[in-house]
């Protein structure tokens, strides 16, 4: 079966076709529906990846690829939203603690979504959660200062750094309790749709059988650091759609250049070692940039002062890129991106 014709993909597609797309510019502005979840949990993308024992797919990861990139062109804001379940169910697969036989089932199924709440970890020296042993459990404090889907999410994986310098992720449920309190939305240039947050953790206490992982922070940061080098299929997806809304002697020269990056980022993402070739992964992650950005100029040269208009397609594909942009960004991915933008302005700087 090829990856177009797997029924996820099928699935997606009309998804996309006939929910996300039609109310993009409107859930822009209003927010993700419930009913925009609802209608991707009843789809069974929430599990694309998740083991077919537990009821997900157990889909090749070119499926989990292409059935993002149908969403992100749709509705990157409910994408954006969805994608935050994939790394739980992930982390509950390889997990060996109870909390695995009472959560990874419903999540699978799609019959919870799980928001996360670990990207801080990144920061590492600095520690924006700490987690310290509490006779049964653990206790949490500090700032988480993203969490994406309040108010959408069932629960969510919560993580931070143990006072002997591990990582420690946990479940708990997505609403304000004893310990948790979520900040008003946050209003974004882009992407504010997808209710997003800052949550403030003041004695969070959860029980052991919550947790889902610990183990050494640079343990952690070892396995987290190949994810974050190599291109989002969100990129390719919102790029795609912005070069649907252009002519055929413009769109050709990026589209056939858009396929030639995207061919090449997720060969190397599947046949190098996780830890291999990491500098010509964030090489091609900014070339895909580079398509994305003129993908979406082109949309809002083409559509002319009307894209100035906030019911614009274009000019909210615009803004969905400058997102994506700094998505997943770390430190690393980050100065690979300046440079290469530095590298450019030289080149022309030379040029005249």
């Amino acid at each position: 079966m090829t990856t177009t014709a797997h029924p996820l993909v099928a699935r997606a597609r009309q998804l996309a076709a006939d929910v996300l797309a039609p109310q993009a510019e409107r859930v822009d502005q209003e927010g993700v529906p419930v009913s925009h979840i609802e209608a991707v949990k009843r789809s069974g993308l929430l599990g694309v990846s998740a083991p077919v024992e537990y009821g997900g797919s157990g889909a090749p990861v070119a499926v989990a690829r292409e059935t993002a990139e149908l969403l992100a062109g749709a509705c990157c804001s409910t994408w954006f939203v969805q994608t935050q379940h994939h790394t739980p169910v992930l982390t509950l697969a390889q997990s060996e603690l109870p909390v695995r036989e009472r959560l990874l089932g419903p999540l699978a199924r799609g019959e919870l979504l799980s928001g996360v709440a670990y990207a801080h970890l990144r920061s590492y020296p600095r520690v924006p959660v700490r987690v310290t042993r509490e006779r049964d459990g653990w206790r949490f404090d500090g700032t988480v200062p993203w969490y994406t889907g309040w108010g959408l999410n069932d629960v969510m994986l919560l993580a931070g750094v143990t006072d002997a310098g591990e990582a420690l992720f946990a479940f708990t449920e997505a609403r304000d309790q004893p310990g948790l309190r979520a900040s008003a939305p946050l209003r974004l240039a882009a992407l504010t749709a997808a209710r997003t947050v800052s949550l403030e953790l003041d004695g969070l206490r959860l029980p052991e059988e919550a947790v889902a992982l610990r183990t050494p922070y640079e343990r952690w940061a070892a396995a987290d650091r190949p994810k974050t080098v190599n291109t989002s299929p969100a990129v390719f997806g919102v790029a795609q759609a912005a070069l649907g809304l252009l002519d055929d002697d413009t769109a050709a020269p990026l589209r056939h250049r858009l396929g030639e990056v995207r061919g090449r980022a997720y060969a190397l993402a599947d046949q190098a070692a996780p830890h291999e070739r990491l500098q010509e992964r964030l090489a091609l992650r900014t070339q895909a940039y580079e398509v994305l950005r003129a993908a979406t100029t082109a949309a809002v040269v083409a559509g002319g002062g009307r894209a100035m208009m906030l019911t614009s397609t274009a000019q909210r594909l615009a803004r969905e890129g400058m997102f994506l942009l700094v998505q997943g960004q770390t430190a690393e991915s980050r100065r690979a991106h300046l440079d290469h933008l530095a590298a450019l302005g030289s080149a022309r700087e030379g040029d005249l």
